[in-house]
């Protein structure tokens, strides 16, 4: 027997639905549409899939063990599309994205996420780089796609640009430290003269007036690390406001509150791609990694 993608994904759809209505409305379908291609799959298997009464449908026990051979069947489906989508790209088997080192760990890997379940096939390398780097990179075309800190950056006429928004920094400290237990007015002198670890990509893209608050300060060249360091009650650091987010930074570092910056360092940040026909549909991939991230901590 054959049956199209269009039957199983009515047979689905009204099995998950529990109602024609419904399932033509998630379809794009009149109801009565849904139930002629459920009946004529039913005279196709010679098997009653549904119920019927007025006020719902309900899978016979047929409909029951069918299903998850028709949901198998719509998935294994849809992933042959994303995987021969991902091939008609041709010499795009692999992309390269570069991304500024203050960026959050998580927001990475729900780009790495979306990528793979949009293109299943495309390798991808992740990069951390400077934002001359990545302007050098997509320059030469060894980089495809740039999440960069644009504060001081100038435009590039080959360069696709679209503006994600502004990631607010603020102090962290262990939950243990000095720095924790300080009555907030109190907090920004001591942070003044207390430790600070600043992320050496912030520093060298110009904002070094705005990170550095500490004399006492030394230049880090990873995120990882700057947590860890903090973590250990070695001293302070700005990071992104909701990084907290992961549960491991949560049970060991905490927001340190301070009057005089209440409202932190905005950094505003950007996704550079360069102006080609066949990275579209991946950079929307890109984007919605990072709404994802965005909804996460919003």
């Amino acid at each position: 027997m054959n049956f199209s993608l269009e039957q199983l994904a009515a047979f689905v759809s009204v099995y998950e639905e529990r109602s024609f209505s419904k399932a033509g409305s998630r379809l794009g379908k009149h109801r009565t549409t849904v139930g002629q291609v459920i009946a004529n799959l039913e005279d196709q298997v010679s098997v009653e899939l549904f119920e019927r009464n007025t006020r719902s449908v309900d899978p016979t026990q047929d409909g029951h063990f069918l299903y998850r051979y028709a949901k198998q069947a719509l998935d294994q489906a849809k992933t042959f599309d994303k995987v021969a989508l991902s091939l008609s790209f041709g010499e795009l088997d692999a992309v390269t994205v570069a991304y500024s080192s203050f960026l959050p760990h998580l927001a990475i890997a729900l780009i790495r996420e979306q990528l793979i379940d949009d293109f299943p096939a495309l390798r991808v390398s992740l990069l951390v780089r400077t934002q001359e780097q990545i302007r050098e990179g997509l320059a030469d075309e060894s980089i495809q796609f740039g999440i960069v800190n644009v504060t001081k950056a100038s435009a590039m006429s080959n360069i696709d640009y679209t503006m994600i928004g502004n990631m607010p920094f603020v102090p962290f400290a262990s939950k243990y430290s000095d720095l924790a237990s300080l009555p907030e007015d109190q907090v920004y002198d001591a942070l003044k003269t207390t430790r600070q670890f600043v992320l050496k990509s912030l520093v060298d893209e110009g904002l070094a007036n705005h990170v550095v608050l500490s004399a006492n300060h030394d230049l880090i060249d990873q995120l990882a690390l700057t947590i860890k360091l903090t973590q250990k009650g070695l001293g302070w650091t700005l990071m992104p406001k909701n990084i907290e987010t992961s549960d491991y930074v949560a049970d060991n570092l905490t927001e340190i509150k301070c009057e005089k910056i209440r409202g932190g360092l905005s950094v505003p940040v950007a996704l550079w791609s360069l102006q080609s026909k066949p990275l579209m549909e991946i950079k929307k991939s890109i984007q919605k990694g990072i709404d994802s991230y965005i909804e996460l901590i919003g």
